[in-house]
């Protein structure tokens, strides 16, 4: 099998980055220069229409969407590593909802503080309460999951805290801090200390 990753340090792609890492998966890497619009020329936009990292090719078919590529990663690699719940389990199914939770749900409620905080016609101090407001109502939910587990799904680490950490980690990057949130703080730490995820920004 063939992988192509095009990718870009510390960008969207950082999280697929981490998960290959996780999953020790051998691929290709290439680089593209987000910053100098390297995503908007043709020869890339020929493979990702939609013009961002990241974007994964497998077998000459690109998947553009970092959340379909993680989903994509688990099935194919992550289960044989007992990285991933197998298929038509209670577990695949919690995996798949919480991952889209964290790229839906809560990654709204961030991109809406990250907005309302910037420099920018956008900025608002009371649009950037209401989005605080929001994200913390969903680190409360967050919270309650993990206060009778360690992990997402359970007992062991899965992709799916690698996809929901990722998401929470840049959401203390713009400013919806996990502190007063005691189980999501612990767990955070543990994640972002695993070795996957060093060096790969």
């Amino acid at each position: 099998m063939s992988l192509v990753f095009y990718w870009h340090p510390m960008s969207s792609a950082t999280p697929v980055a981490c998960a290959l890492a996780e999953l020790d998966v051998p691929h290709d890497r290439v680089r593209i220069d987000i910053r100098n619009g390297e995503q908007r020329t043709p020869e890339y936009l020929a493979i990702n229409p939609n013009g961002k990292v990241p974007c994964l090719v497998v077998d000459g078919t690109p998947i553009f969407e970092g959340l379909a590529i993680h989903l994509w990663l688990g099935a194919r690699f992550g289960v044989a590593k007992g990285l991933w719940p197998a298929e038509d389990t209670p577990e695949r199914l919690q995996a798949m909802s919480w991952c889209a939770w964290a790229y839906v749900t809560y990654m709204a409620a961030i991109h809406a503080l990250r907005l309302a905080t910037m420099d920018g016609p956008l900025r608002s101090a009371d649009h950037a309460s209401v989005a605080l407001h929001d994200a913390r109502q969903l680190l409360d939910i967050l919270d309650a999951r993990l206060a009778d587990r360690p992990w997402m799904l359970g007992p062991a680490y899965s992709l799916a805290d690698l996809v929901v950490a990722q998401v929470v980690g840049y959401g203390t990057y713009v400013g919806a801090g996990v502190e007063g949130h005691a189980h999501v703080q612990a767990w955070l730490a543990q994640v972002q200390a695993r070795p996957a995820m060093q060096g790969e920004a």
